[in-house]
């Protein structure tokens, strides 16, 4: 793969979708009071069938079209491709800053919105998505589901941040570039718990 050239690369939005879970809510009590046990996100697991990221954890999203009226419109828009929710019942707070995705050649803008009226969602597409689920955010910051992801390219070995997670009876690892962002994320809303980065969880 040659150099990321940013002015090359695609434009991407991926809505970060905070909203009160319509389940069980986390066990953990967070440290910072205004992650309530019933915060949640919106995330989904992306089909394996895919030539890129297939099988991982992500924010529901995709490239913004020449349709779109900017990210925060392509954001709702492949939200409900991907998802079926309601773009109606989504207040959009605001966007955070681009952040490269040099391995699909996209540069992403993260929007984030309040499910101010939340609908039911599910898989809309099989060769999009397998899985579409909230997770409670205080299970996010809880630092014993917190890990560092490792896998070996060469003889360089890439980490990062990650989440060994269990929503709806089920394990769910998020790691790359989602987790990426949930770190970033969590960190600037001052959420963030202190967790241990020694814990790592080899991918290869």
């Amino acid at each position: 793969m040659g150099a990321f050239d940013v002015e090359d690369a695609r434009a991407a939005a991926v809505l970060i979708l905070f909203g009160v879970l319509d389940r069980l809510p986390a066990d953990h009590r967070a440290q910072n009071a205004a992650v309530s046990a019933d915060l949640d996100v919106l995330l989904l697991t992306r089909a394996q069938t895919l030539r890129s990221h297939a099988g991982q954890i992500a924010f529901p999203g995709g490239r913004v079209d020449p349709g779109d009226d900017g990210p925060e419109a392509a954001a709702l828009r492949e939200a409900w491709e991907e998802t079926g929710l309601d773009p109606a019942g989504v207040e959009v707070l605001g966007r955070l800053g681009d952040q490269p995705l040099p391995f699909s050649n996209h540069v992403v803008t993260p929007v984030v919105g309040w499910w101010r009226q939340p609908t039911p969602v599910r898989p809309v597409d099989a060769a999009e998505s397998s899985a579409v689920f909230r997770a409670p955010v205080a299970d996010l910051v809880d630092p014993a589901n917190r890990v560092t992801w490792t896998i070996r390219q060469g003889r360089e070995i890439r980490r990062g941040p990650g989440w060994l997670l269990h929503v709806d009876g089920e394990e769910r690892f998020v790691w790359g570039f989602t987790a990426g962002l949930l770190d970033r994320v969590l960190a600037r809303l001052g959420w963030e718990e202190p967790w241990d980065v020694a814990r790592e969880v080899p991918l290869s």
